[in-house]
């Protein structure tokens, strides 16, 4: 049988977040196993494309051969409905849902909505649909009529590049998350102004393009706060591993998660964790690696960092947490297994 993919997506394939990390690493390990996979640029923009680029994506799509397998990356083909329905009949179309497009923070309801039914739509005409997280699957089943026959959990996998040594004086606290509203900084930058008296330095990581009057609004609180010279703000960079290796601690106040895949590499780092308990965040962090706060709750997020940067018997025993779940979890080999199992039965 020929092992032959086209895989679509949106944007720019090299940009360092979640998802699209987990799109390279799930190419590289089909690859490995055989696929050919051929990749097709949908454009700019999405989920909220112009009519143009919308226009030329479907144009792109649609000149794929009758009978070729698709696999469309959901930041895209959630917004893909009218095309899916037309091409739906002459395609095998797969779906990767990392998350619902209608639970990015900060929508209006007519937007939620709008994203919501589209999605629903879309998803209708895939007869494989795969997610990053049970979590997810869960909502898509609940809410979207996705048939549980059709979808498959993958989740992220891991890279083994050991444990932190946690040997930061003052301690080095680690946030690694794209700078946008959903990604909660707000809440981790009031929360360590609580906790100014005591001897910590952080770092907050991730893209400042992507939203940039949030990343603004962040530069502003930091210095509102008189924190600047304790929060460096450097941006995105190339190796997140590495800074996981210099950190102590890692915090992260998303108000959703499909999954979270940077909270599963601080696992794989044995570094304690902060978080919310949000979406995909409890499935993925154990309550022996960390603390798991209610969204938007900076003191209890405070009174959390207190306690790690104050007990050294709870920063020791949520560090050991960490490297336990750390060790459980699949590697990205196991990932593409999964696709590829799953792709060979639908071929």
């Amino acid at each position: 049988m020929s092992l032959s993919l086209t895989f679509a997506y949106p944007g720019a394939l090299s940009l360092n977040t979640g998802g699209y990390a987990y799109d390279r690493r799930l190419i590289a390990g089909l690859e490995a196993l055989g696929w050919r996979v051929d990749l097709l640029s949908l454009g700019d923009g999405f989920p909220l494309p112009s009519a143009s680029v919308l226009q030329e994506a479907e144009a792109r799509l649609s000149a794929l051969p009758d009978g070729a397998l698709l696999l469309v990356d959901g930041l895209a083909f959630g917004v893909l409905d009218a095309w899916a329905e037309r091409e739906a009949h002459r395609l095998r179309i797969a779906a990767l849902v990392h998350h619902p497009l209608a639970l990015e923070t900060g929508l209006s309801q007519e937007r939620q909505a709008g994203f919501m039914a589209a999605e629903r739509r879309a998803l209708a005409c895939a007869s494989q649909v795969f997610v990053t997280s049970p979590m997810t699957g869960r909502e898509l089943v609940s809410h979207y009529q996705v048939d549980a026959e059709a979808l498959t959990v993958a989740l992220p996998g891991t890279i083994d590049c050991g444990l932190s040594p946690r040997l930061g004086d003052p301690p080095m606290i680690l946030s690694l998350a794209t700078l946008t509203r959903r990604k909660g900084h707000d809440v981790l930058i009031s929360a360590l102004k609580q906790v100014e008296d005591l001897p910590w330095s952080a770092m907050i990581v991730g893209n400042r393009t992507l939203d940039p009057a949030t990343a603004r609004e962040i530069d502003t609180l930091v210095a509102s706060l008189g924190l600047t010279g304790r929060i460096d703000l450097p941006g995105e960079v190339e190796d997140g591993r590495a800074m996981m290796m210099k950190a102590d601690i890692f915090a992260l106040a998303s108000r959703y998660e499909g999954y979270g895949m940077v909270f599963a590499e601080a696992l794989s780092h044995g570094l304690p964790i902060l978080a919310c308990a949000a979406g995909a965040v409890p499935d993925v962090v154990p309550e022996d690696a960390g603390f798991l706060i209610a969204v938007d709750d900076v003191d209890a997020f405070a009174r959390s960092l207190r306690r790690l940067l104050t007990e050294p018997e709870t920063m020791r025993a949520k560090a050991e947490g960490s490297a336990r779940a750390g060790a459980l979890l699949p590697s990205w080999d196991e990932t593409a297994r999964i696709f590829s199992q799953r792709l060979q039965e639908f071929s």
